[in-house]
């Protein structure tokens, strides 16, 4: 048996935390630059706010119902994360961290009832975290995100789904909508619908065949899950990221040559501070640039640019000076730039870069240098090292509502006033 542990609208919980006069009223979570909602909470979702509107088409109906509004806070999202795994690894065998609100546990040799099992899981993340979660509980992973979103539908759960008998999963997928099972994605569910296939058990009644001739591997390894039959390996390791992204959004475009080179060198560093942290180093380099798709009353522009390391590297040398080479040949005076980003690929493991008898970079003063680097960054704050590229003032997002980072920075700690 599989379990799923979903955290509950997580963003807009993390938020309810320290709000608690927020619970029972609306909450939304925005995107970077206050552009789009990312997170929901139920009151917020019975309004008809959608997932991904952008503000500005709800902005009437935030102000007259009174939805309270937060800008994306990573920062406090990504330590109560930490809490709640840490709390499941101290409940189950084994765990997998699939995103930043959900876990997979594996439950072989655990005995029955697993129901029970489930819901203590639930109470104690609860009691230990403050975030509610859902629990899914069945015999193949994918049945196991079915179930969790069983658990999140129906109160009556108590915070649990197990789904094992054979009768129950079928009743279950007989109505479940094919579009939201995990692995099937946009792409496969137009094609179902142009079939009029539109639930998990139609999918499921499909000859295995024609699963494999039109979806290949991966799709009759979710028509198997579906049957309860294991097909998808539990990983107690996080894979490391094939591909390292860092993007954002402008307040307002950019023209400046100068001042997209300083922004993409700072978010060359961070990618390169990330390619460290999974002990990896990359060959490719691409740089990006794109004006306003919204501004159809201005030329638009789509840029791209790729480069090549002459050896695999992590260095936040090497890496920035490569992609401020490449946004200097991608750059097009005169239009105004909305967005830009950098993406790292051919990823490979740092212990298995060989190195080359003509190389002149001396690549262990280079880590040496990287490895103090991080250190002081970690010790004293994000940014206190970086390379003049990046300049004194870093790049700001719009954030308007952002709320303190309770639990990681001393100096907005919550403070309790005697009265």
């Amino acid at each position: 048996m599989y379990g799923l542990c979903d955290c509950n609208n997580f963003f807009a919980s993390c938020e309810r935390l320290f709000r608690p006069d927020l619970e029972g009223k609306p909450v939304i979570v925005l995107s970077n630059n206050d552009g789009c909602v990312i997170a929901r909470s139920n009151e917020a979702k019975a309004l008809g706010i959608g997932m991904g509107q952008p503000l500005y088409q709800v902005q009437r109906l935030v102000e007259q119902r009174h939805v309270t509004l937060f800008s994306a806070n990573f920062a406090l999202y990504g330590d109560i994360s930490r809490r709640v795994m840490a709390t499941l690894r101290a409940l189950v065998p084994n765990t997998e961290v699939y995103s930043i609100d959900e876990a997979f546990f594996d439950l072989h040799g655990i005995g029955e009832p697993l129901d029970d099992y489930g819901r203590q899981i639930g109470r104690t993340i609860r009691r230990n975290t403050g975030i509610p979660v859902s629990i899914g509980i069945a015999p193949t992973k994918t049945l196991a995100k079915i179930a969790s979103k069983l658990a999140k539908q129906y109160p009556k759960l108590d915070g649990c789904c197990y789904m094992h008998r054979r009768q129950d999963i079928e009743k279950v997928l007989a109505t479940f909508p094919l579009r939201d099972i995990w692995g099937i994605g946009r792409r496969y569910g137009k094609l179902f619908d142009g079939m009029g296939i539109r639930t998990a058990l139609q999918f499921v009644q499909l000859p295995q065949e024609w699963v494999h001739a039109r979806m290949g591997v991966a799709g009759l390894r979710t028509w198997n899950e579906l049957q309860g039959v294991e097909c998808i390996a539990f990983e107690q390791m996080p894979a490391r990221k094939q591909q390292i992204t860092v993007s954002r959004s402008f307040p307002k475009e950019i023209e400046s040559l100068a001042k997209l080179d300083r922004i993409v060198a700072e978010f060359a560093a961070a990618c390169a501070e990330k390619l460290r942290r999974q002990g990896s180093a990359c060959r490719e380099i691409i740089c990006f640039i794109y004006t306003n798709r919204h501004r159809e009353d201005q030329p638009q522009r789509y840029e791209s640019g790729l480069a090549t390391l002459a050896e695999p590297s992590a260095s936040t040398i090497e890496i920035v000076k490569l992609t401020r080479t490449v946004l200097q040949q991608i750059y097009r005076s005169g239009f105004g730039y909305k967005k830009a980003g950098v993406t790292l690929s051919e990823i490979l493991p740092a212990s298995q870069m060989q190195g080359s008898l003509f190389d002149p970079v001396d690549r262990q003063k280079q880590q040496r240098l990287m490895e103090t680097m991080d250190r002081v960054n970690r010790t004293y704050g994000k940014g206190k090292i970086v390379l003049a590229a990046q300049g004194t003032h870093p790049f700001r997002m719009n954030r308007e509502h952002l709320s303190p980072r309770y639990t990681t920075e001393w100096d907005e700690l919550p403070v309790v006033k005697a009265e």
